[in-house]
């Protein structure tokens, strides 16, 4: 493990991937310190743009702009209780009462220190367990497959809507999408109206595209007409006076980091969760096991540590299933896996043995964006605290243009174009209404997955369904998925919700 390490880092240490890395964290940080652009929206459109380098530069740069984004929407966040991401939202809490207070660099300072930590504990797992993972799962076999898609699929669907029936609908929509082109097993053609253009299905990136992107463009553009005042910023003007947490809040908050760096890794690494709700687990158990809980709130240093630490803590996590067993451990990793099976790369274990390298060099290249987002964070703070808000009523359409160029250049095909407009219209109109991308970005994702493998194992077992059952590792996670469901189902049961 640690010879390949080092290959890696090797590898990494090249002037045109210390570039790309340098460049792509300040971009992604920029995209995470502005409102309403986030990182997901961000990996989405850089995509198409990684399929002009190499795999090990593309994989980087999207890494590298996921790692900043989420980590970026923390100043907006504290400086003007304006979350740039929504893995940033628990931070305006503390962040903002900090900052009414005079002490904004304080809680800025706590927010990247603790944002580095977060991120190298989910690194060191990341590099410690997903070998160890790979090699438990190469005795997967198409049972072992369709009940971890399940499983990912239950989890998604239960954690990633405020509403279980609407996180469902969401969910199967996904999966009935990725039905739509040719039969896996016998090959006709379904759902496709008898056009040649529909054979091959609806292509991932332009449907992510408009789902994240040209969605949030309509969002943003509806803002503006119904609210243009509320673009308006007045808070958050001066100097930032002290950046770098003291010793005694570091001490003050030693425990709190970690345990929420651990949350964190630990929601990244199930399938479909994110930072959002990694953010708000960790501040809720820091605010549990503090001493004086009702400080929280007021300006409580723990109230910044806690939700940056646990939404970066996610960053490495989601990595593991999506490199491991090919599951998205959240949107934007299932955007990257996405881009890893159009470069031809198939994510699960065979990928630590034929591309060892390129997994090796995302490791190195995690690392050393971590520590470069560390230091744009505390350098370019003050410069973030005099930008202002970016005038959407231009940043959008140069948006929206960077969305149909991005969709048109994977295939050279304008039709392309048009399913990113169709996907970012029904995302539009579904966020409206409760239901969320997530859950239909996995069902996408994971459809085909599970639709293979039921069907193999069907083959295997001549159509006997007991062989789910008969095998522990498929039972185990059939179990959990079931378990998930029942609980949530009781839950939302006993609030009404259903």
């Amino acid at each position: 493990m640690f010879s390949g390490l080092l290959e890696g880092f090797q590898s990494f240490f090249t002037f045109d991937m210390i570039l790309l890395t340098v460049v792509f964290v300040v971009g992604g940080y920029i995209v995470g310190f502005l409102p309403g652009l986030t990182a997901t929206m961000a990996v989405a459109i850089l995509v198409p743009l990684s399929f002009s380098l190499s795999a090990e530069q593309g994989l980087l740069i999207l890494a590298a702009v996921f790692i900043s984004a989420v980590q970026g929407g923390s100043v907006s966040a504290i400086l003007w209780n304006t979350p740039g991401t929504p893995a940033s939202a628990a931070l305006c809490f503390d962040g903002y009462s900090l900052t009414k207070k005079g002490m904004a660099g304080r809680a800025i300072g706590m927010a990247q220190i603790s944002a580095f930590c977060g991120l190298m504990v989910s690194w060191l797992f990341l590099v410690t367990l997903s070998p160890i993972i790979a090699k438990f799962a190469l005795k997967f076999s198409a049972p072992e497959y369709f009940a971890i898609s399940v499983f990912g699929l239950s989890v998604v669907a239960v954690l990633c809507s405020d509403s279980l029936l609407k996180g469902v609908i969401s969910a199967l929509l996904g999966v009935l999408t990725a039905t739509i082109g040719m039969d896996p097993i016998n090959g006709i053609s379904r759902y496709t109206g008898d056009t040649l253009i529909l054979m091959t299905g609806i292509s991932y990136v332009p449907a992510l595209i408009g789902l994240f992107a040209i969605s949030e463009v309509f969002r943003n553009a509806g803002a503006i007409i119904e609210n243009p005042a509320a673009l308006t910023h007045k808070d958050g003007g001066g100097k930032i006076s002290r950046i770098l947490p003291t010793m005694e809040d570091i001490k003050y908050s030693i425990v709190t980091i970690f345990r929420s760096s651990l949350i964190g890794t630990f929601i990244g690494s199930l399938p479909g969760t994110g930072a959002d709700i990694a953010s708000f687990v960790s501040y809720g158990e820091a605010k549990r096991w503090a001493k004086n809980p009702d400080e929280f709130g007021k300006g409580d240093i723990n109230g910044v540590a806690a939700p940056q630490a646990g939404a970066n803590g996610v960053c490495g996590g989601a990595f593991i299933p999506m490199l491991t067993l090919g599951i998205p451990g959240d949107a934007v990793t299932a955007i990257i896996l996405g881009a890893l099976i159009i470069w031809g790369l198939q994510p699960g274990p065979n990928l630590f043995v034929e591309s060892s390298r390129l997994v090796n060099t995302l490791f190195a290249g995690f690392f050393v964006a971590s520590i470069v987002t560390l230091l744009v964070g505390l350098g370019l703070a003050n410069l973030f605290v005099k930008i202002d808000r970016l005038p959407k009523k231009y940043l959008l359409p140069c948006i929206f243009l960077l969305c149909c160029v991005g969709s048109y250049a994977i295939q050279n095909s304008i039709f392309d174009v048009f399913v990113a407009f169709f996907f970012g219209i029904a995302g539009f109109i579904l966020t409206r209404y409760g239901y969320q991308g997530s859950p239909f970005v996995l069902g996408m994702i994971l459809g085909p997955m599970i639709e293979q493998n039921l069907r193999r194992s069907l083959i295997i077992s001549n159509n006997d369904p007991l062989i789910f059952f008969t095998r522990p590792i498929s039972l185990t996670f059939l179990f959990i998925a079931i378990m998930t469901f029942a609980l949530s189902v009781r839950n939302q049961l006993k609030k009404g919700q259903i």
